[in-house]
């Protein structure tokens, strides 16, 4: 592509000295169409993260879920799906026939991860066919190890509770101290939606209060494309999965970059951070027909491993103040 990326991924790469460099990179690896190897790489997922964007333009992310084989690339330009939206998932509102919709594959086992944004031009109970807009092959940095398996039939989706939160107490305040992978949906209307991952070691996710985050960001692949949507658009959806259960804590809010200070100096590794403010959230309770067992590290966890390990989760059946 000519033009690899939009005014604000520009704008935090300038910031940061990276933009003539990362020009010249993004013309070989931001893509209009999917490499053959995407294509085949997506067509054996059994799940794809996608971040959404609602009527009212907040970004949620969530999980597509099937059988090795429910993705379907028939061409270099698309993307089908023979999946439908969680029951009760926010992010489903935003999958509508012309949306933009960010879609991130992501294989935790062999941290093989590619990135793919576009278009719905189908939308609904027959599934989603997507018109990719951008491709982009991503690192395989911060992902942790993971095996998976399934524990029901791969269309059993529906959640068995679905509860509103507005503040990030009980339940919600354990998973985020707990958690080692998040994912971010963000957008900009020059380049529609996104969907990122986030790692670090257990408890890399600092809760400020009951409505704050502060979540480190370490060393990448300076395209900065969650960034640079977040210069323009500073609302974000972000996605904690409880790999052990199977529940999805799904979130809404603001963000800004933290791009010094104090604060970041806290997070030990992190180059920069950005803060992330509530506005709504949704527990999806067994909402996933698939477990995974934790496996190892990332590799890049080994320099950043100095925090105590994180609270035992509650006991099956058990519940915190909610």
């Amino acid at each position: 592509m000519d033009r690899p990326f939009h005014p604000g991924e520009i704008a935090v790469q300038a910031r940061l000295g990276v933009a003539e460099r990362m020009h010249e990179v993004g013309t070989r690896v931001v893509r209009e169409r999917m490499p053959e190897q995407h294509q085949r790489f997506f067509e054996q997922l059994p799940f794809m993260l996608a971040g959404s964007v609602d009527a009212g333009g907040r970004p949620w992310a969530t999980v597509l879920v099937g059988k090795p084989g429910f993705v379907q690339a028939p061409d270099d330009a698309h993307l089908v799906f023979d999946t439908v939206p969680i029951a009760g998932d926010p992010a489903a509102a935003g999958l509508t026939v012309g949306a933009p919709l960010g879609l991130l594959g992501i294989e935790l086992h062999t941290r093989r991860r590619n990135r793919v944004n576009g278009e719905l031009l189908v939308a609904g109970p027959e599934g989603l066919r997507l018109q990719v807009r951008q491709s982009v092959g991503n690192c395989p940095q911060y992902i942790q190890g993971r095996e998976y398996t399934w524990v029901r039939d791969a269309g059993d989706t529906r959640p068995r509770a679905v509860e509103r939160i507005a503040q990030l107490d009980g339940d919600a305040a354990w998973l985020i101290a707990a958690a080692d992978t998040l994912f971010v949906a963000t957008h900009a209307s020059a380049a529609g939606a996104d969907v990122s991952h986030r790692g670090g070691p257990a408890g890399f996710v600092v809760q400020q209060d009951g409505h704050t985050l502060l979540v480190p960001d370490y060393s990448g692949n300076r395209m900065f494309m969650t960034l640079g949507n977040l210069q323009v658009d500073g609302r974000a959806g972000l996605l904690f999965i409880d790999f052990e259960r199977g529940d999805l804590l799904t979130l809404t809010g603001r963000a800004e970059i933290v791009w010094s200070g104090p604060e970041v100096d806290a997070l030990h590794g992190a180059e920069r951070a950005w803060r992330f403010r509530l506005d709504e959230g949704r527990w999806l309770r067994d909402a996933l027909p698939l477990r995974w067992n934790f496996r190892d590290w990332a590799p890049q966890n080994a320099r950043l491993l100095t925090r105590s390990a994180p609270p035992a989760a509650p006991a099956a059946g058990a519940s915190t103040a909610r």
